[in-house]
């Protein structure tokens, strides 16, 4: 009996431990990132070997938390602006993400650059490296040609040289 009495106890103070931690963490930024919300961020090509990586959708949790909010904001926006039919216009990510994959994947010259994609809420995000501006040009075209995709984000530097123009894994 004593030990089933406890156990809320104990499990309540490991919860607040587990807290305090990842608080601590979180203010000296050494908190773990994760994809919280499963958005999809791939690879495409990995022709330019010293491109920066993107950080892509990994936060940690108290960026979740920040990021809660605006995410349930922005996806019912959709819907209500009769721009959805979904009433979650997140939940149109990762069956975009293979088609947006696919359509860049066919642009001739793709292979050459080092470019991420992310999907979140219809919006495409390329990122990486490309070795022209018209290779960038045909990128973005190809994503804004797949159906579904509300807009289109070219993130993508020219060469490898310079400031990304995305934010950067592990920084």
């Amino acid at each position: 009996m004593r030990t089933a009495a406890l156990m809320p106890v104990l499990l309540l103070a490991a919860q607040t431990a587990a807290a305090q931690q990842q608080q601590a963490q979180d203010a000296a930024g050494t908190a773990p990132k994760q994809n919280w919300f499963d958005d999809p961020f791939f690879q495409v090509s990995t022709g330019l070997a010293a491109c920066a990586v993107p950080e892509g959708p990994f936060y940690t949790a108290e960026e979740r938390r920040a990021q809660t909010h605006s995410r349930l904001e922005r996806g019912t926006s959709c819907w209500l602006a009769g721009k959805c039919a979904d009433s979650n216009a997140y939940r149109y990510d990762k069956p975009l993400a293979p088609k947006v994959r696919a359509a860049l994947s066919a642009v001739p010259g793709v292979r050459t650059g080092s470019v991420w994609v992310m999907v979140q809420r219809r919006w495409v995000y390329l990122q990486g490296c490309v070795p022209t501006p018209a290779l960038a040009r045909r990128l973005e075209r190809a994503a804004r040609a797949v159906p579904e995709v509300e807009t289109v984000v070219p993130d993508l530097m020219i060469g490898t040289r310079g400031k990304p123009p995305y934010p950067v894994a592990g920084r």
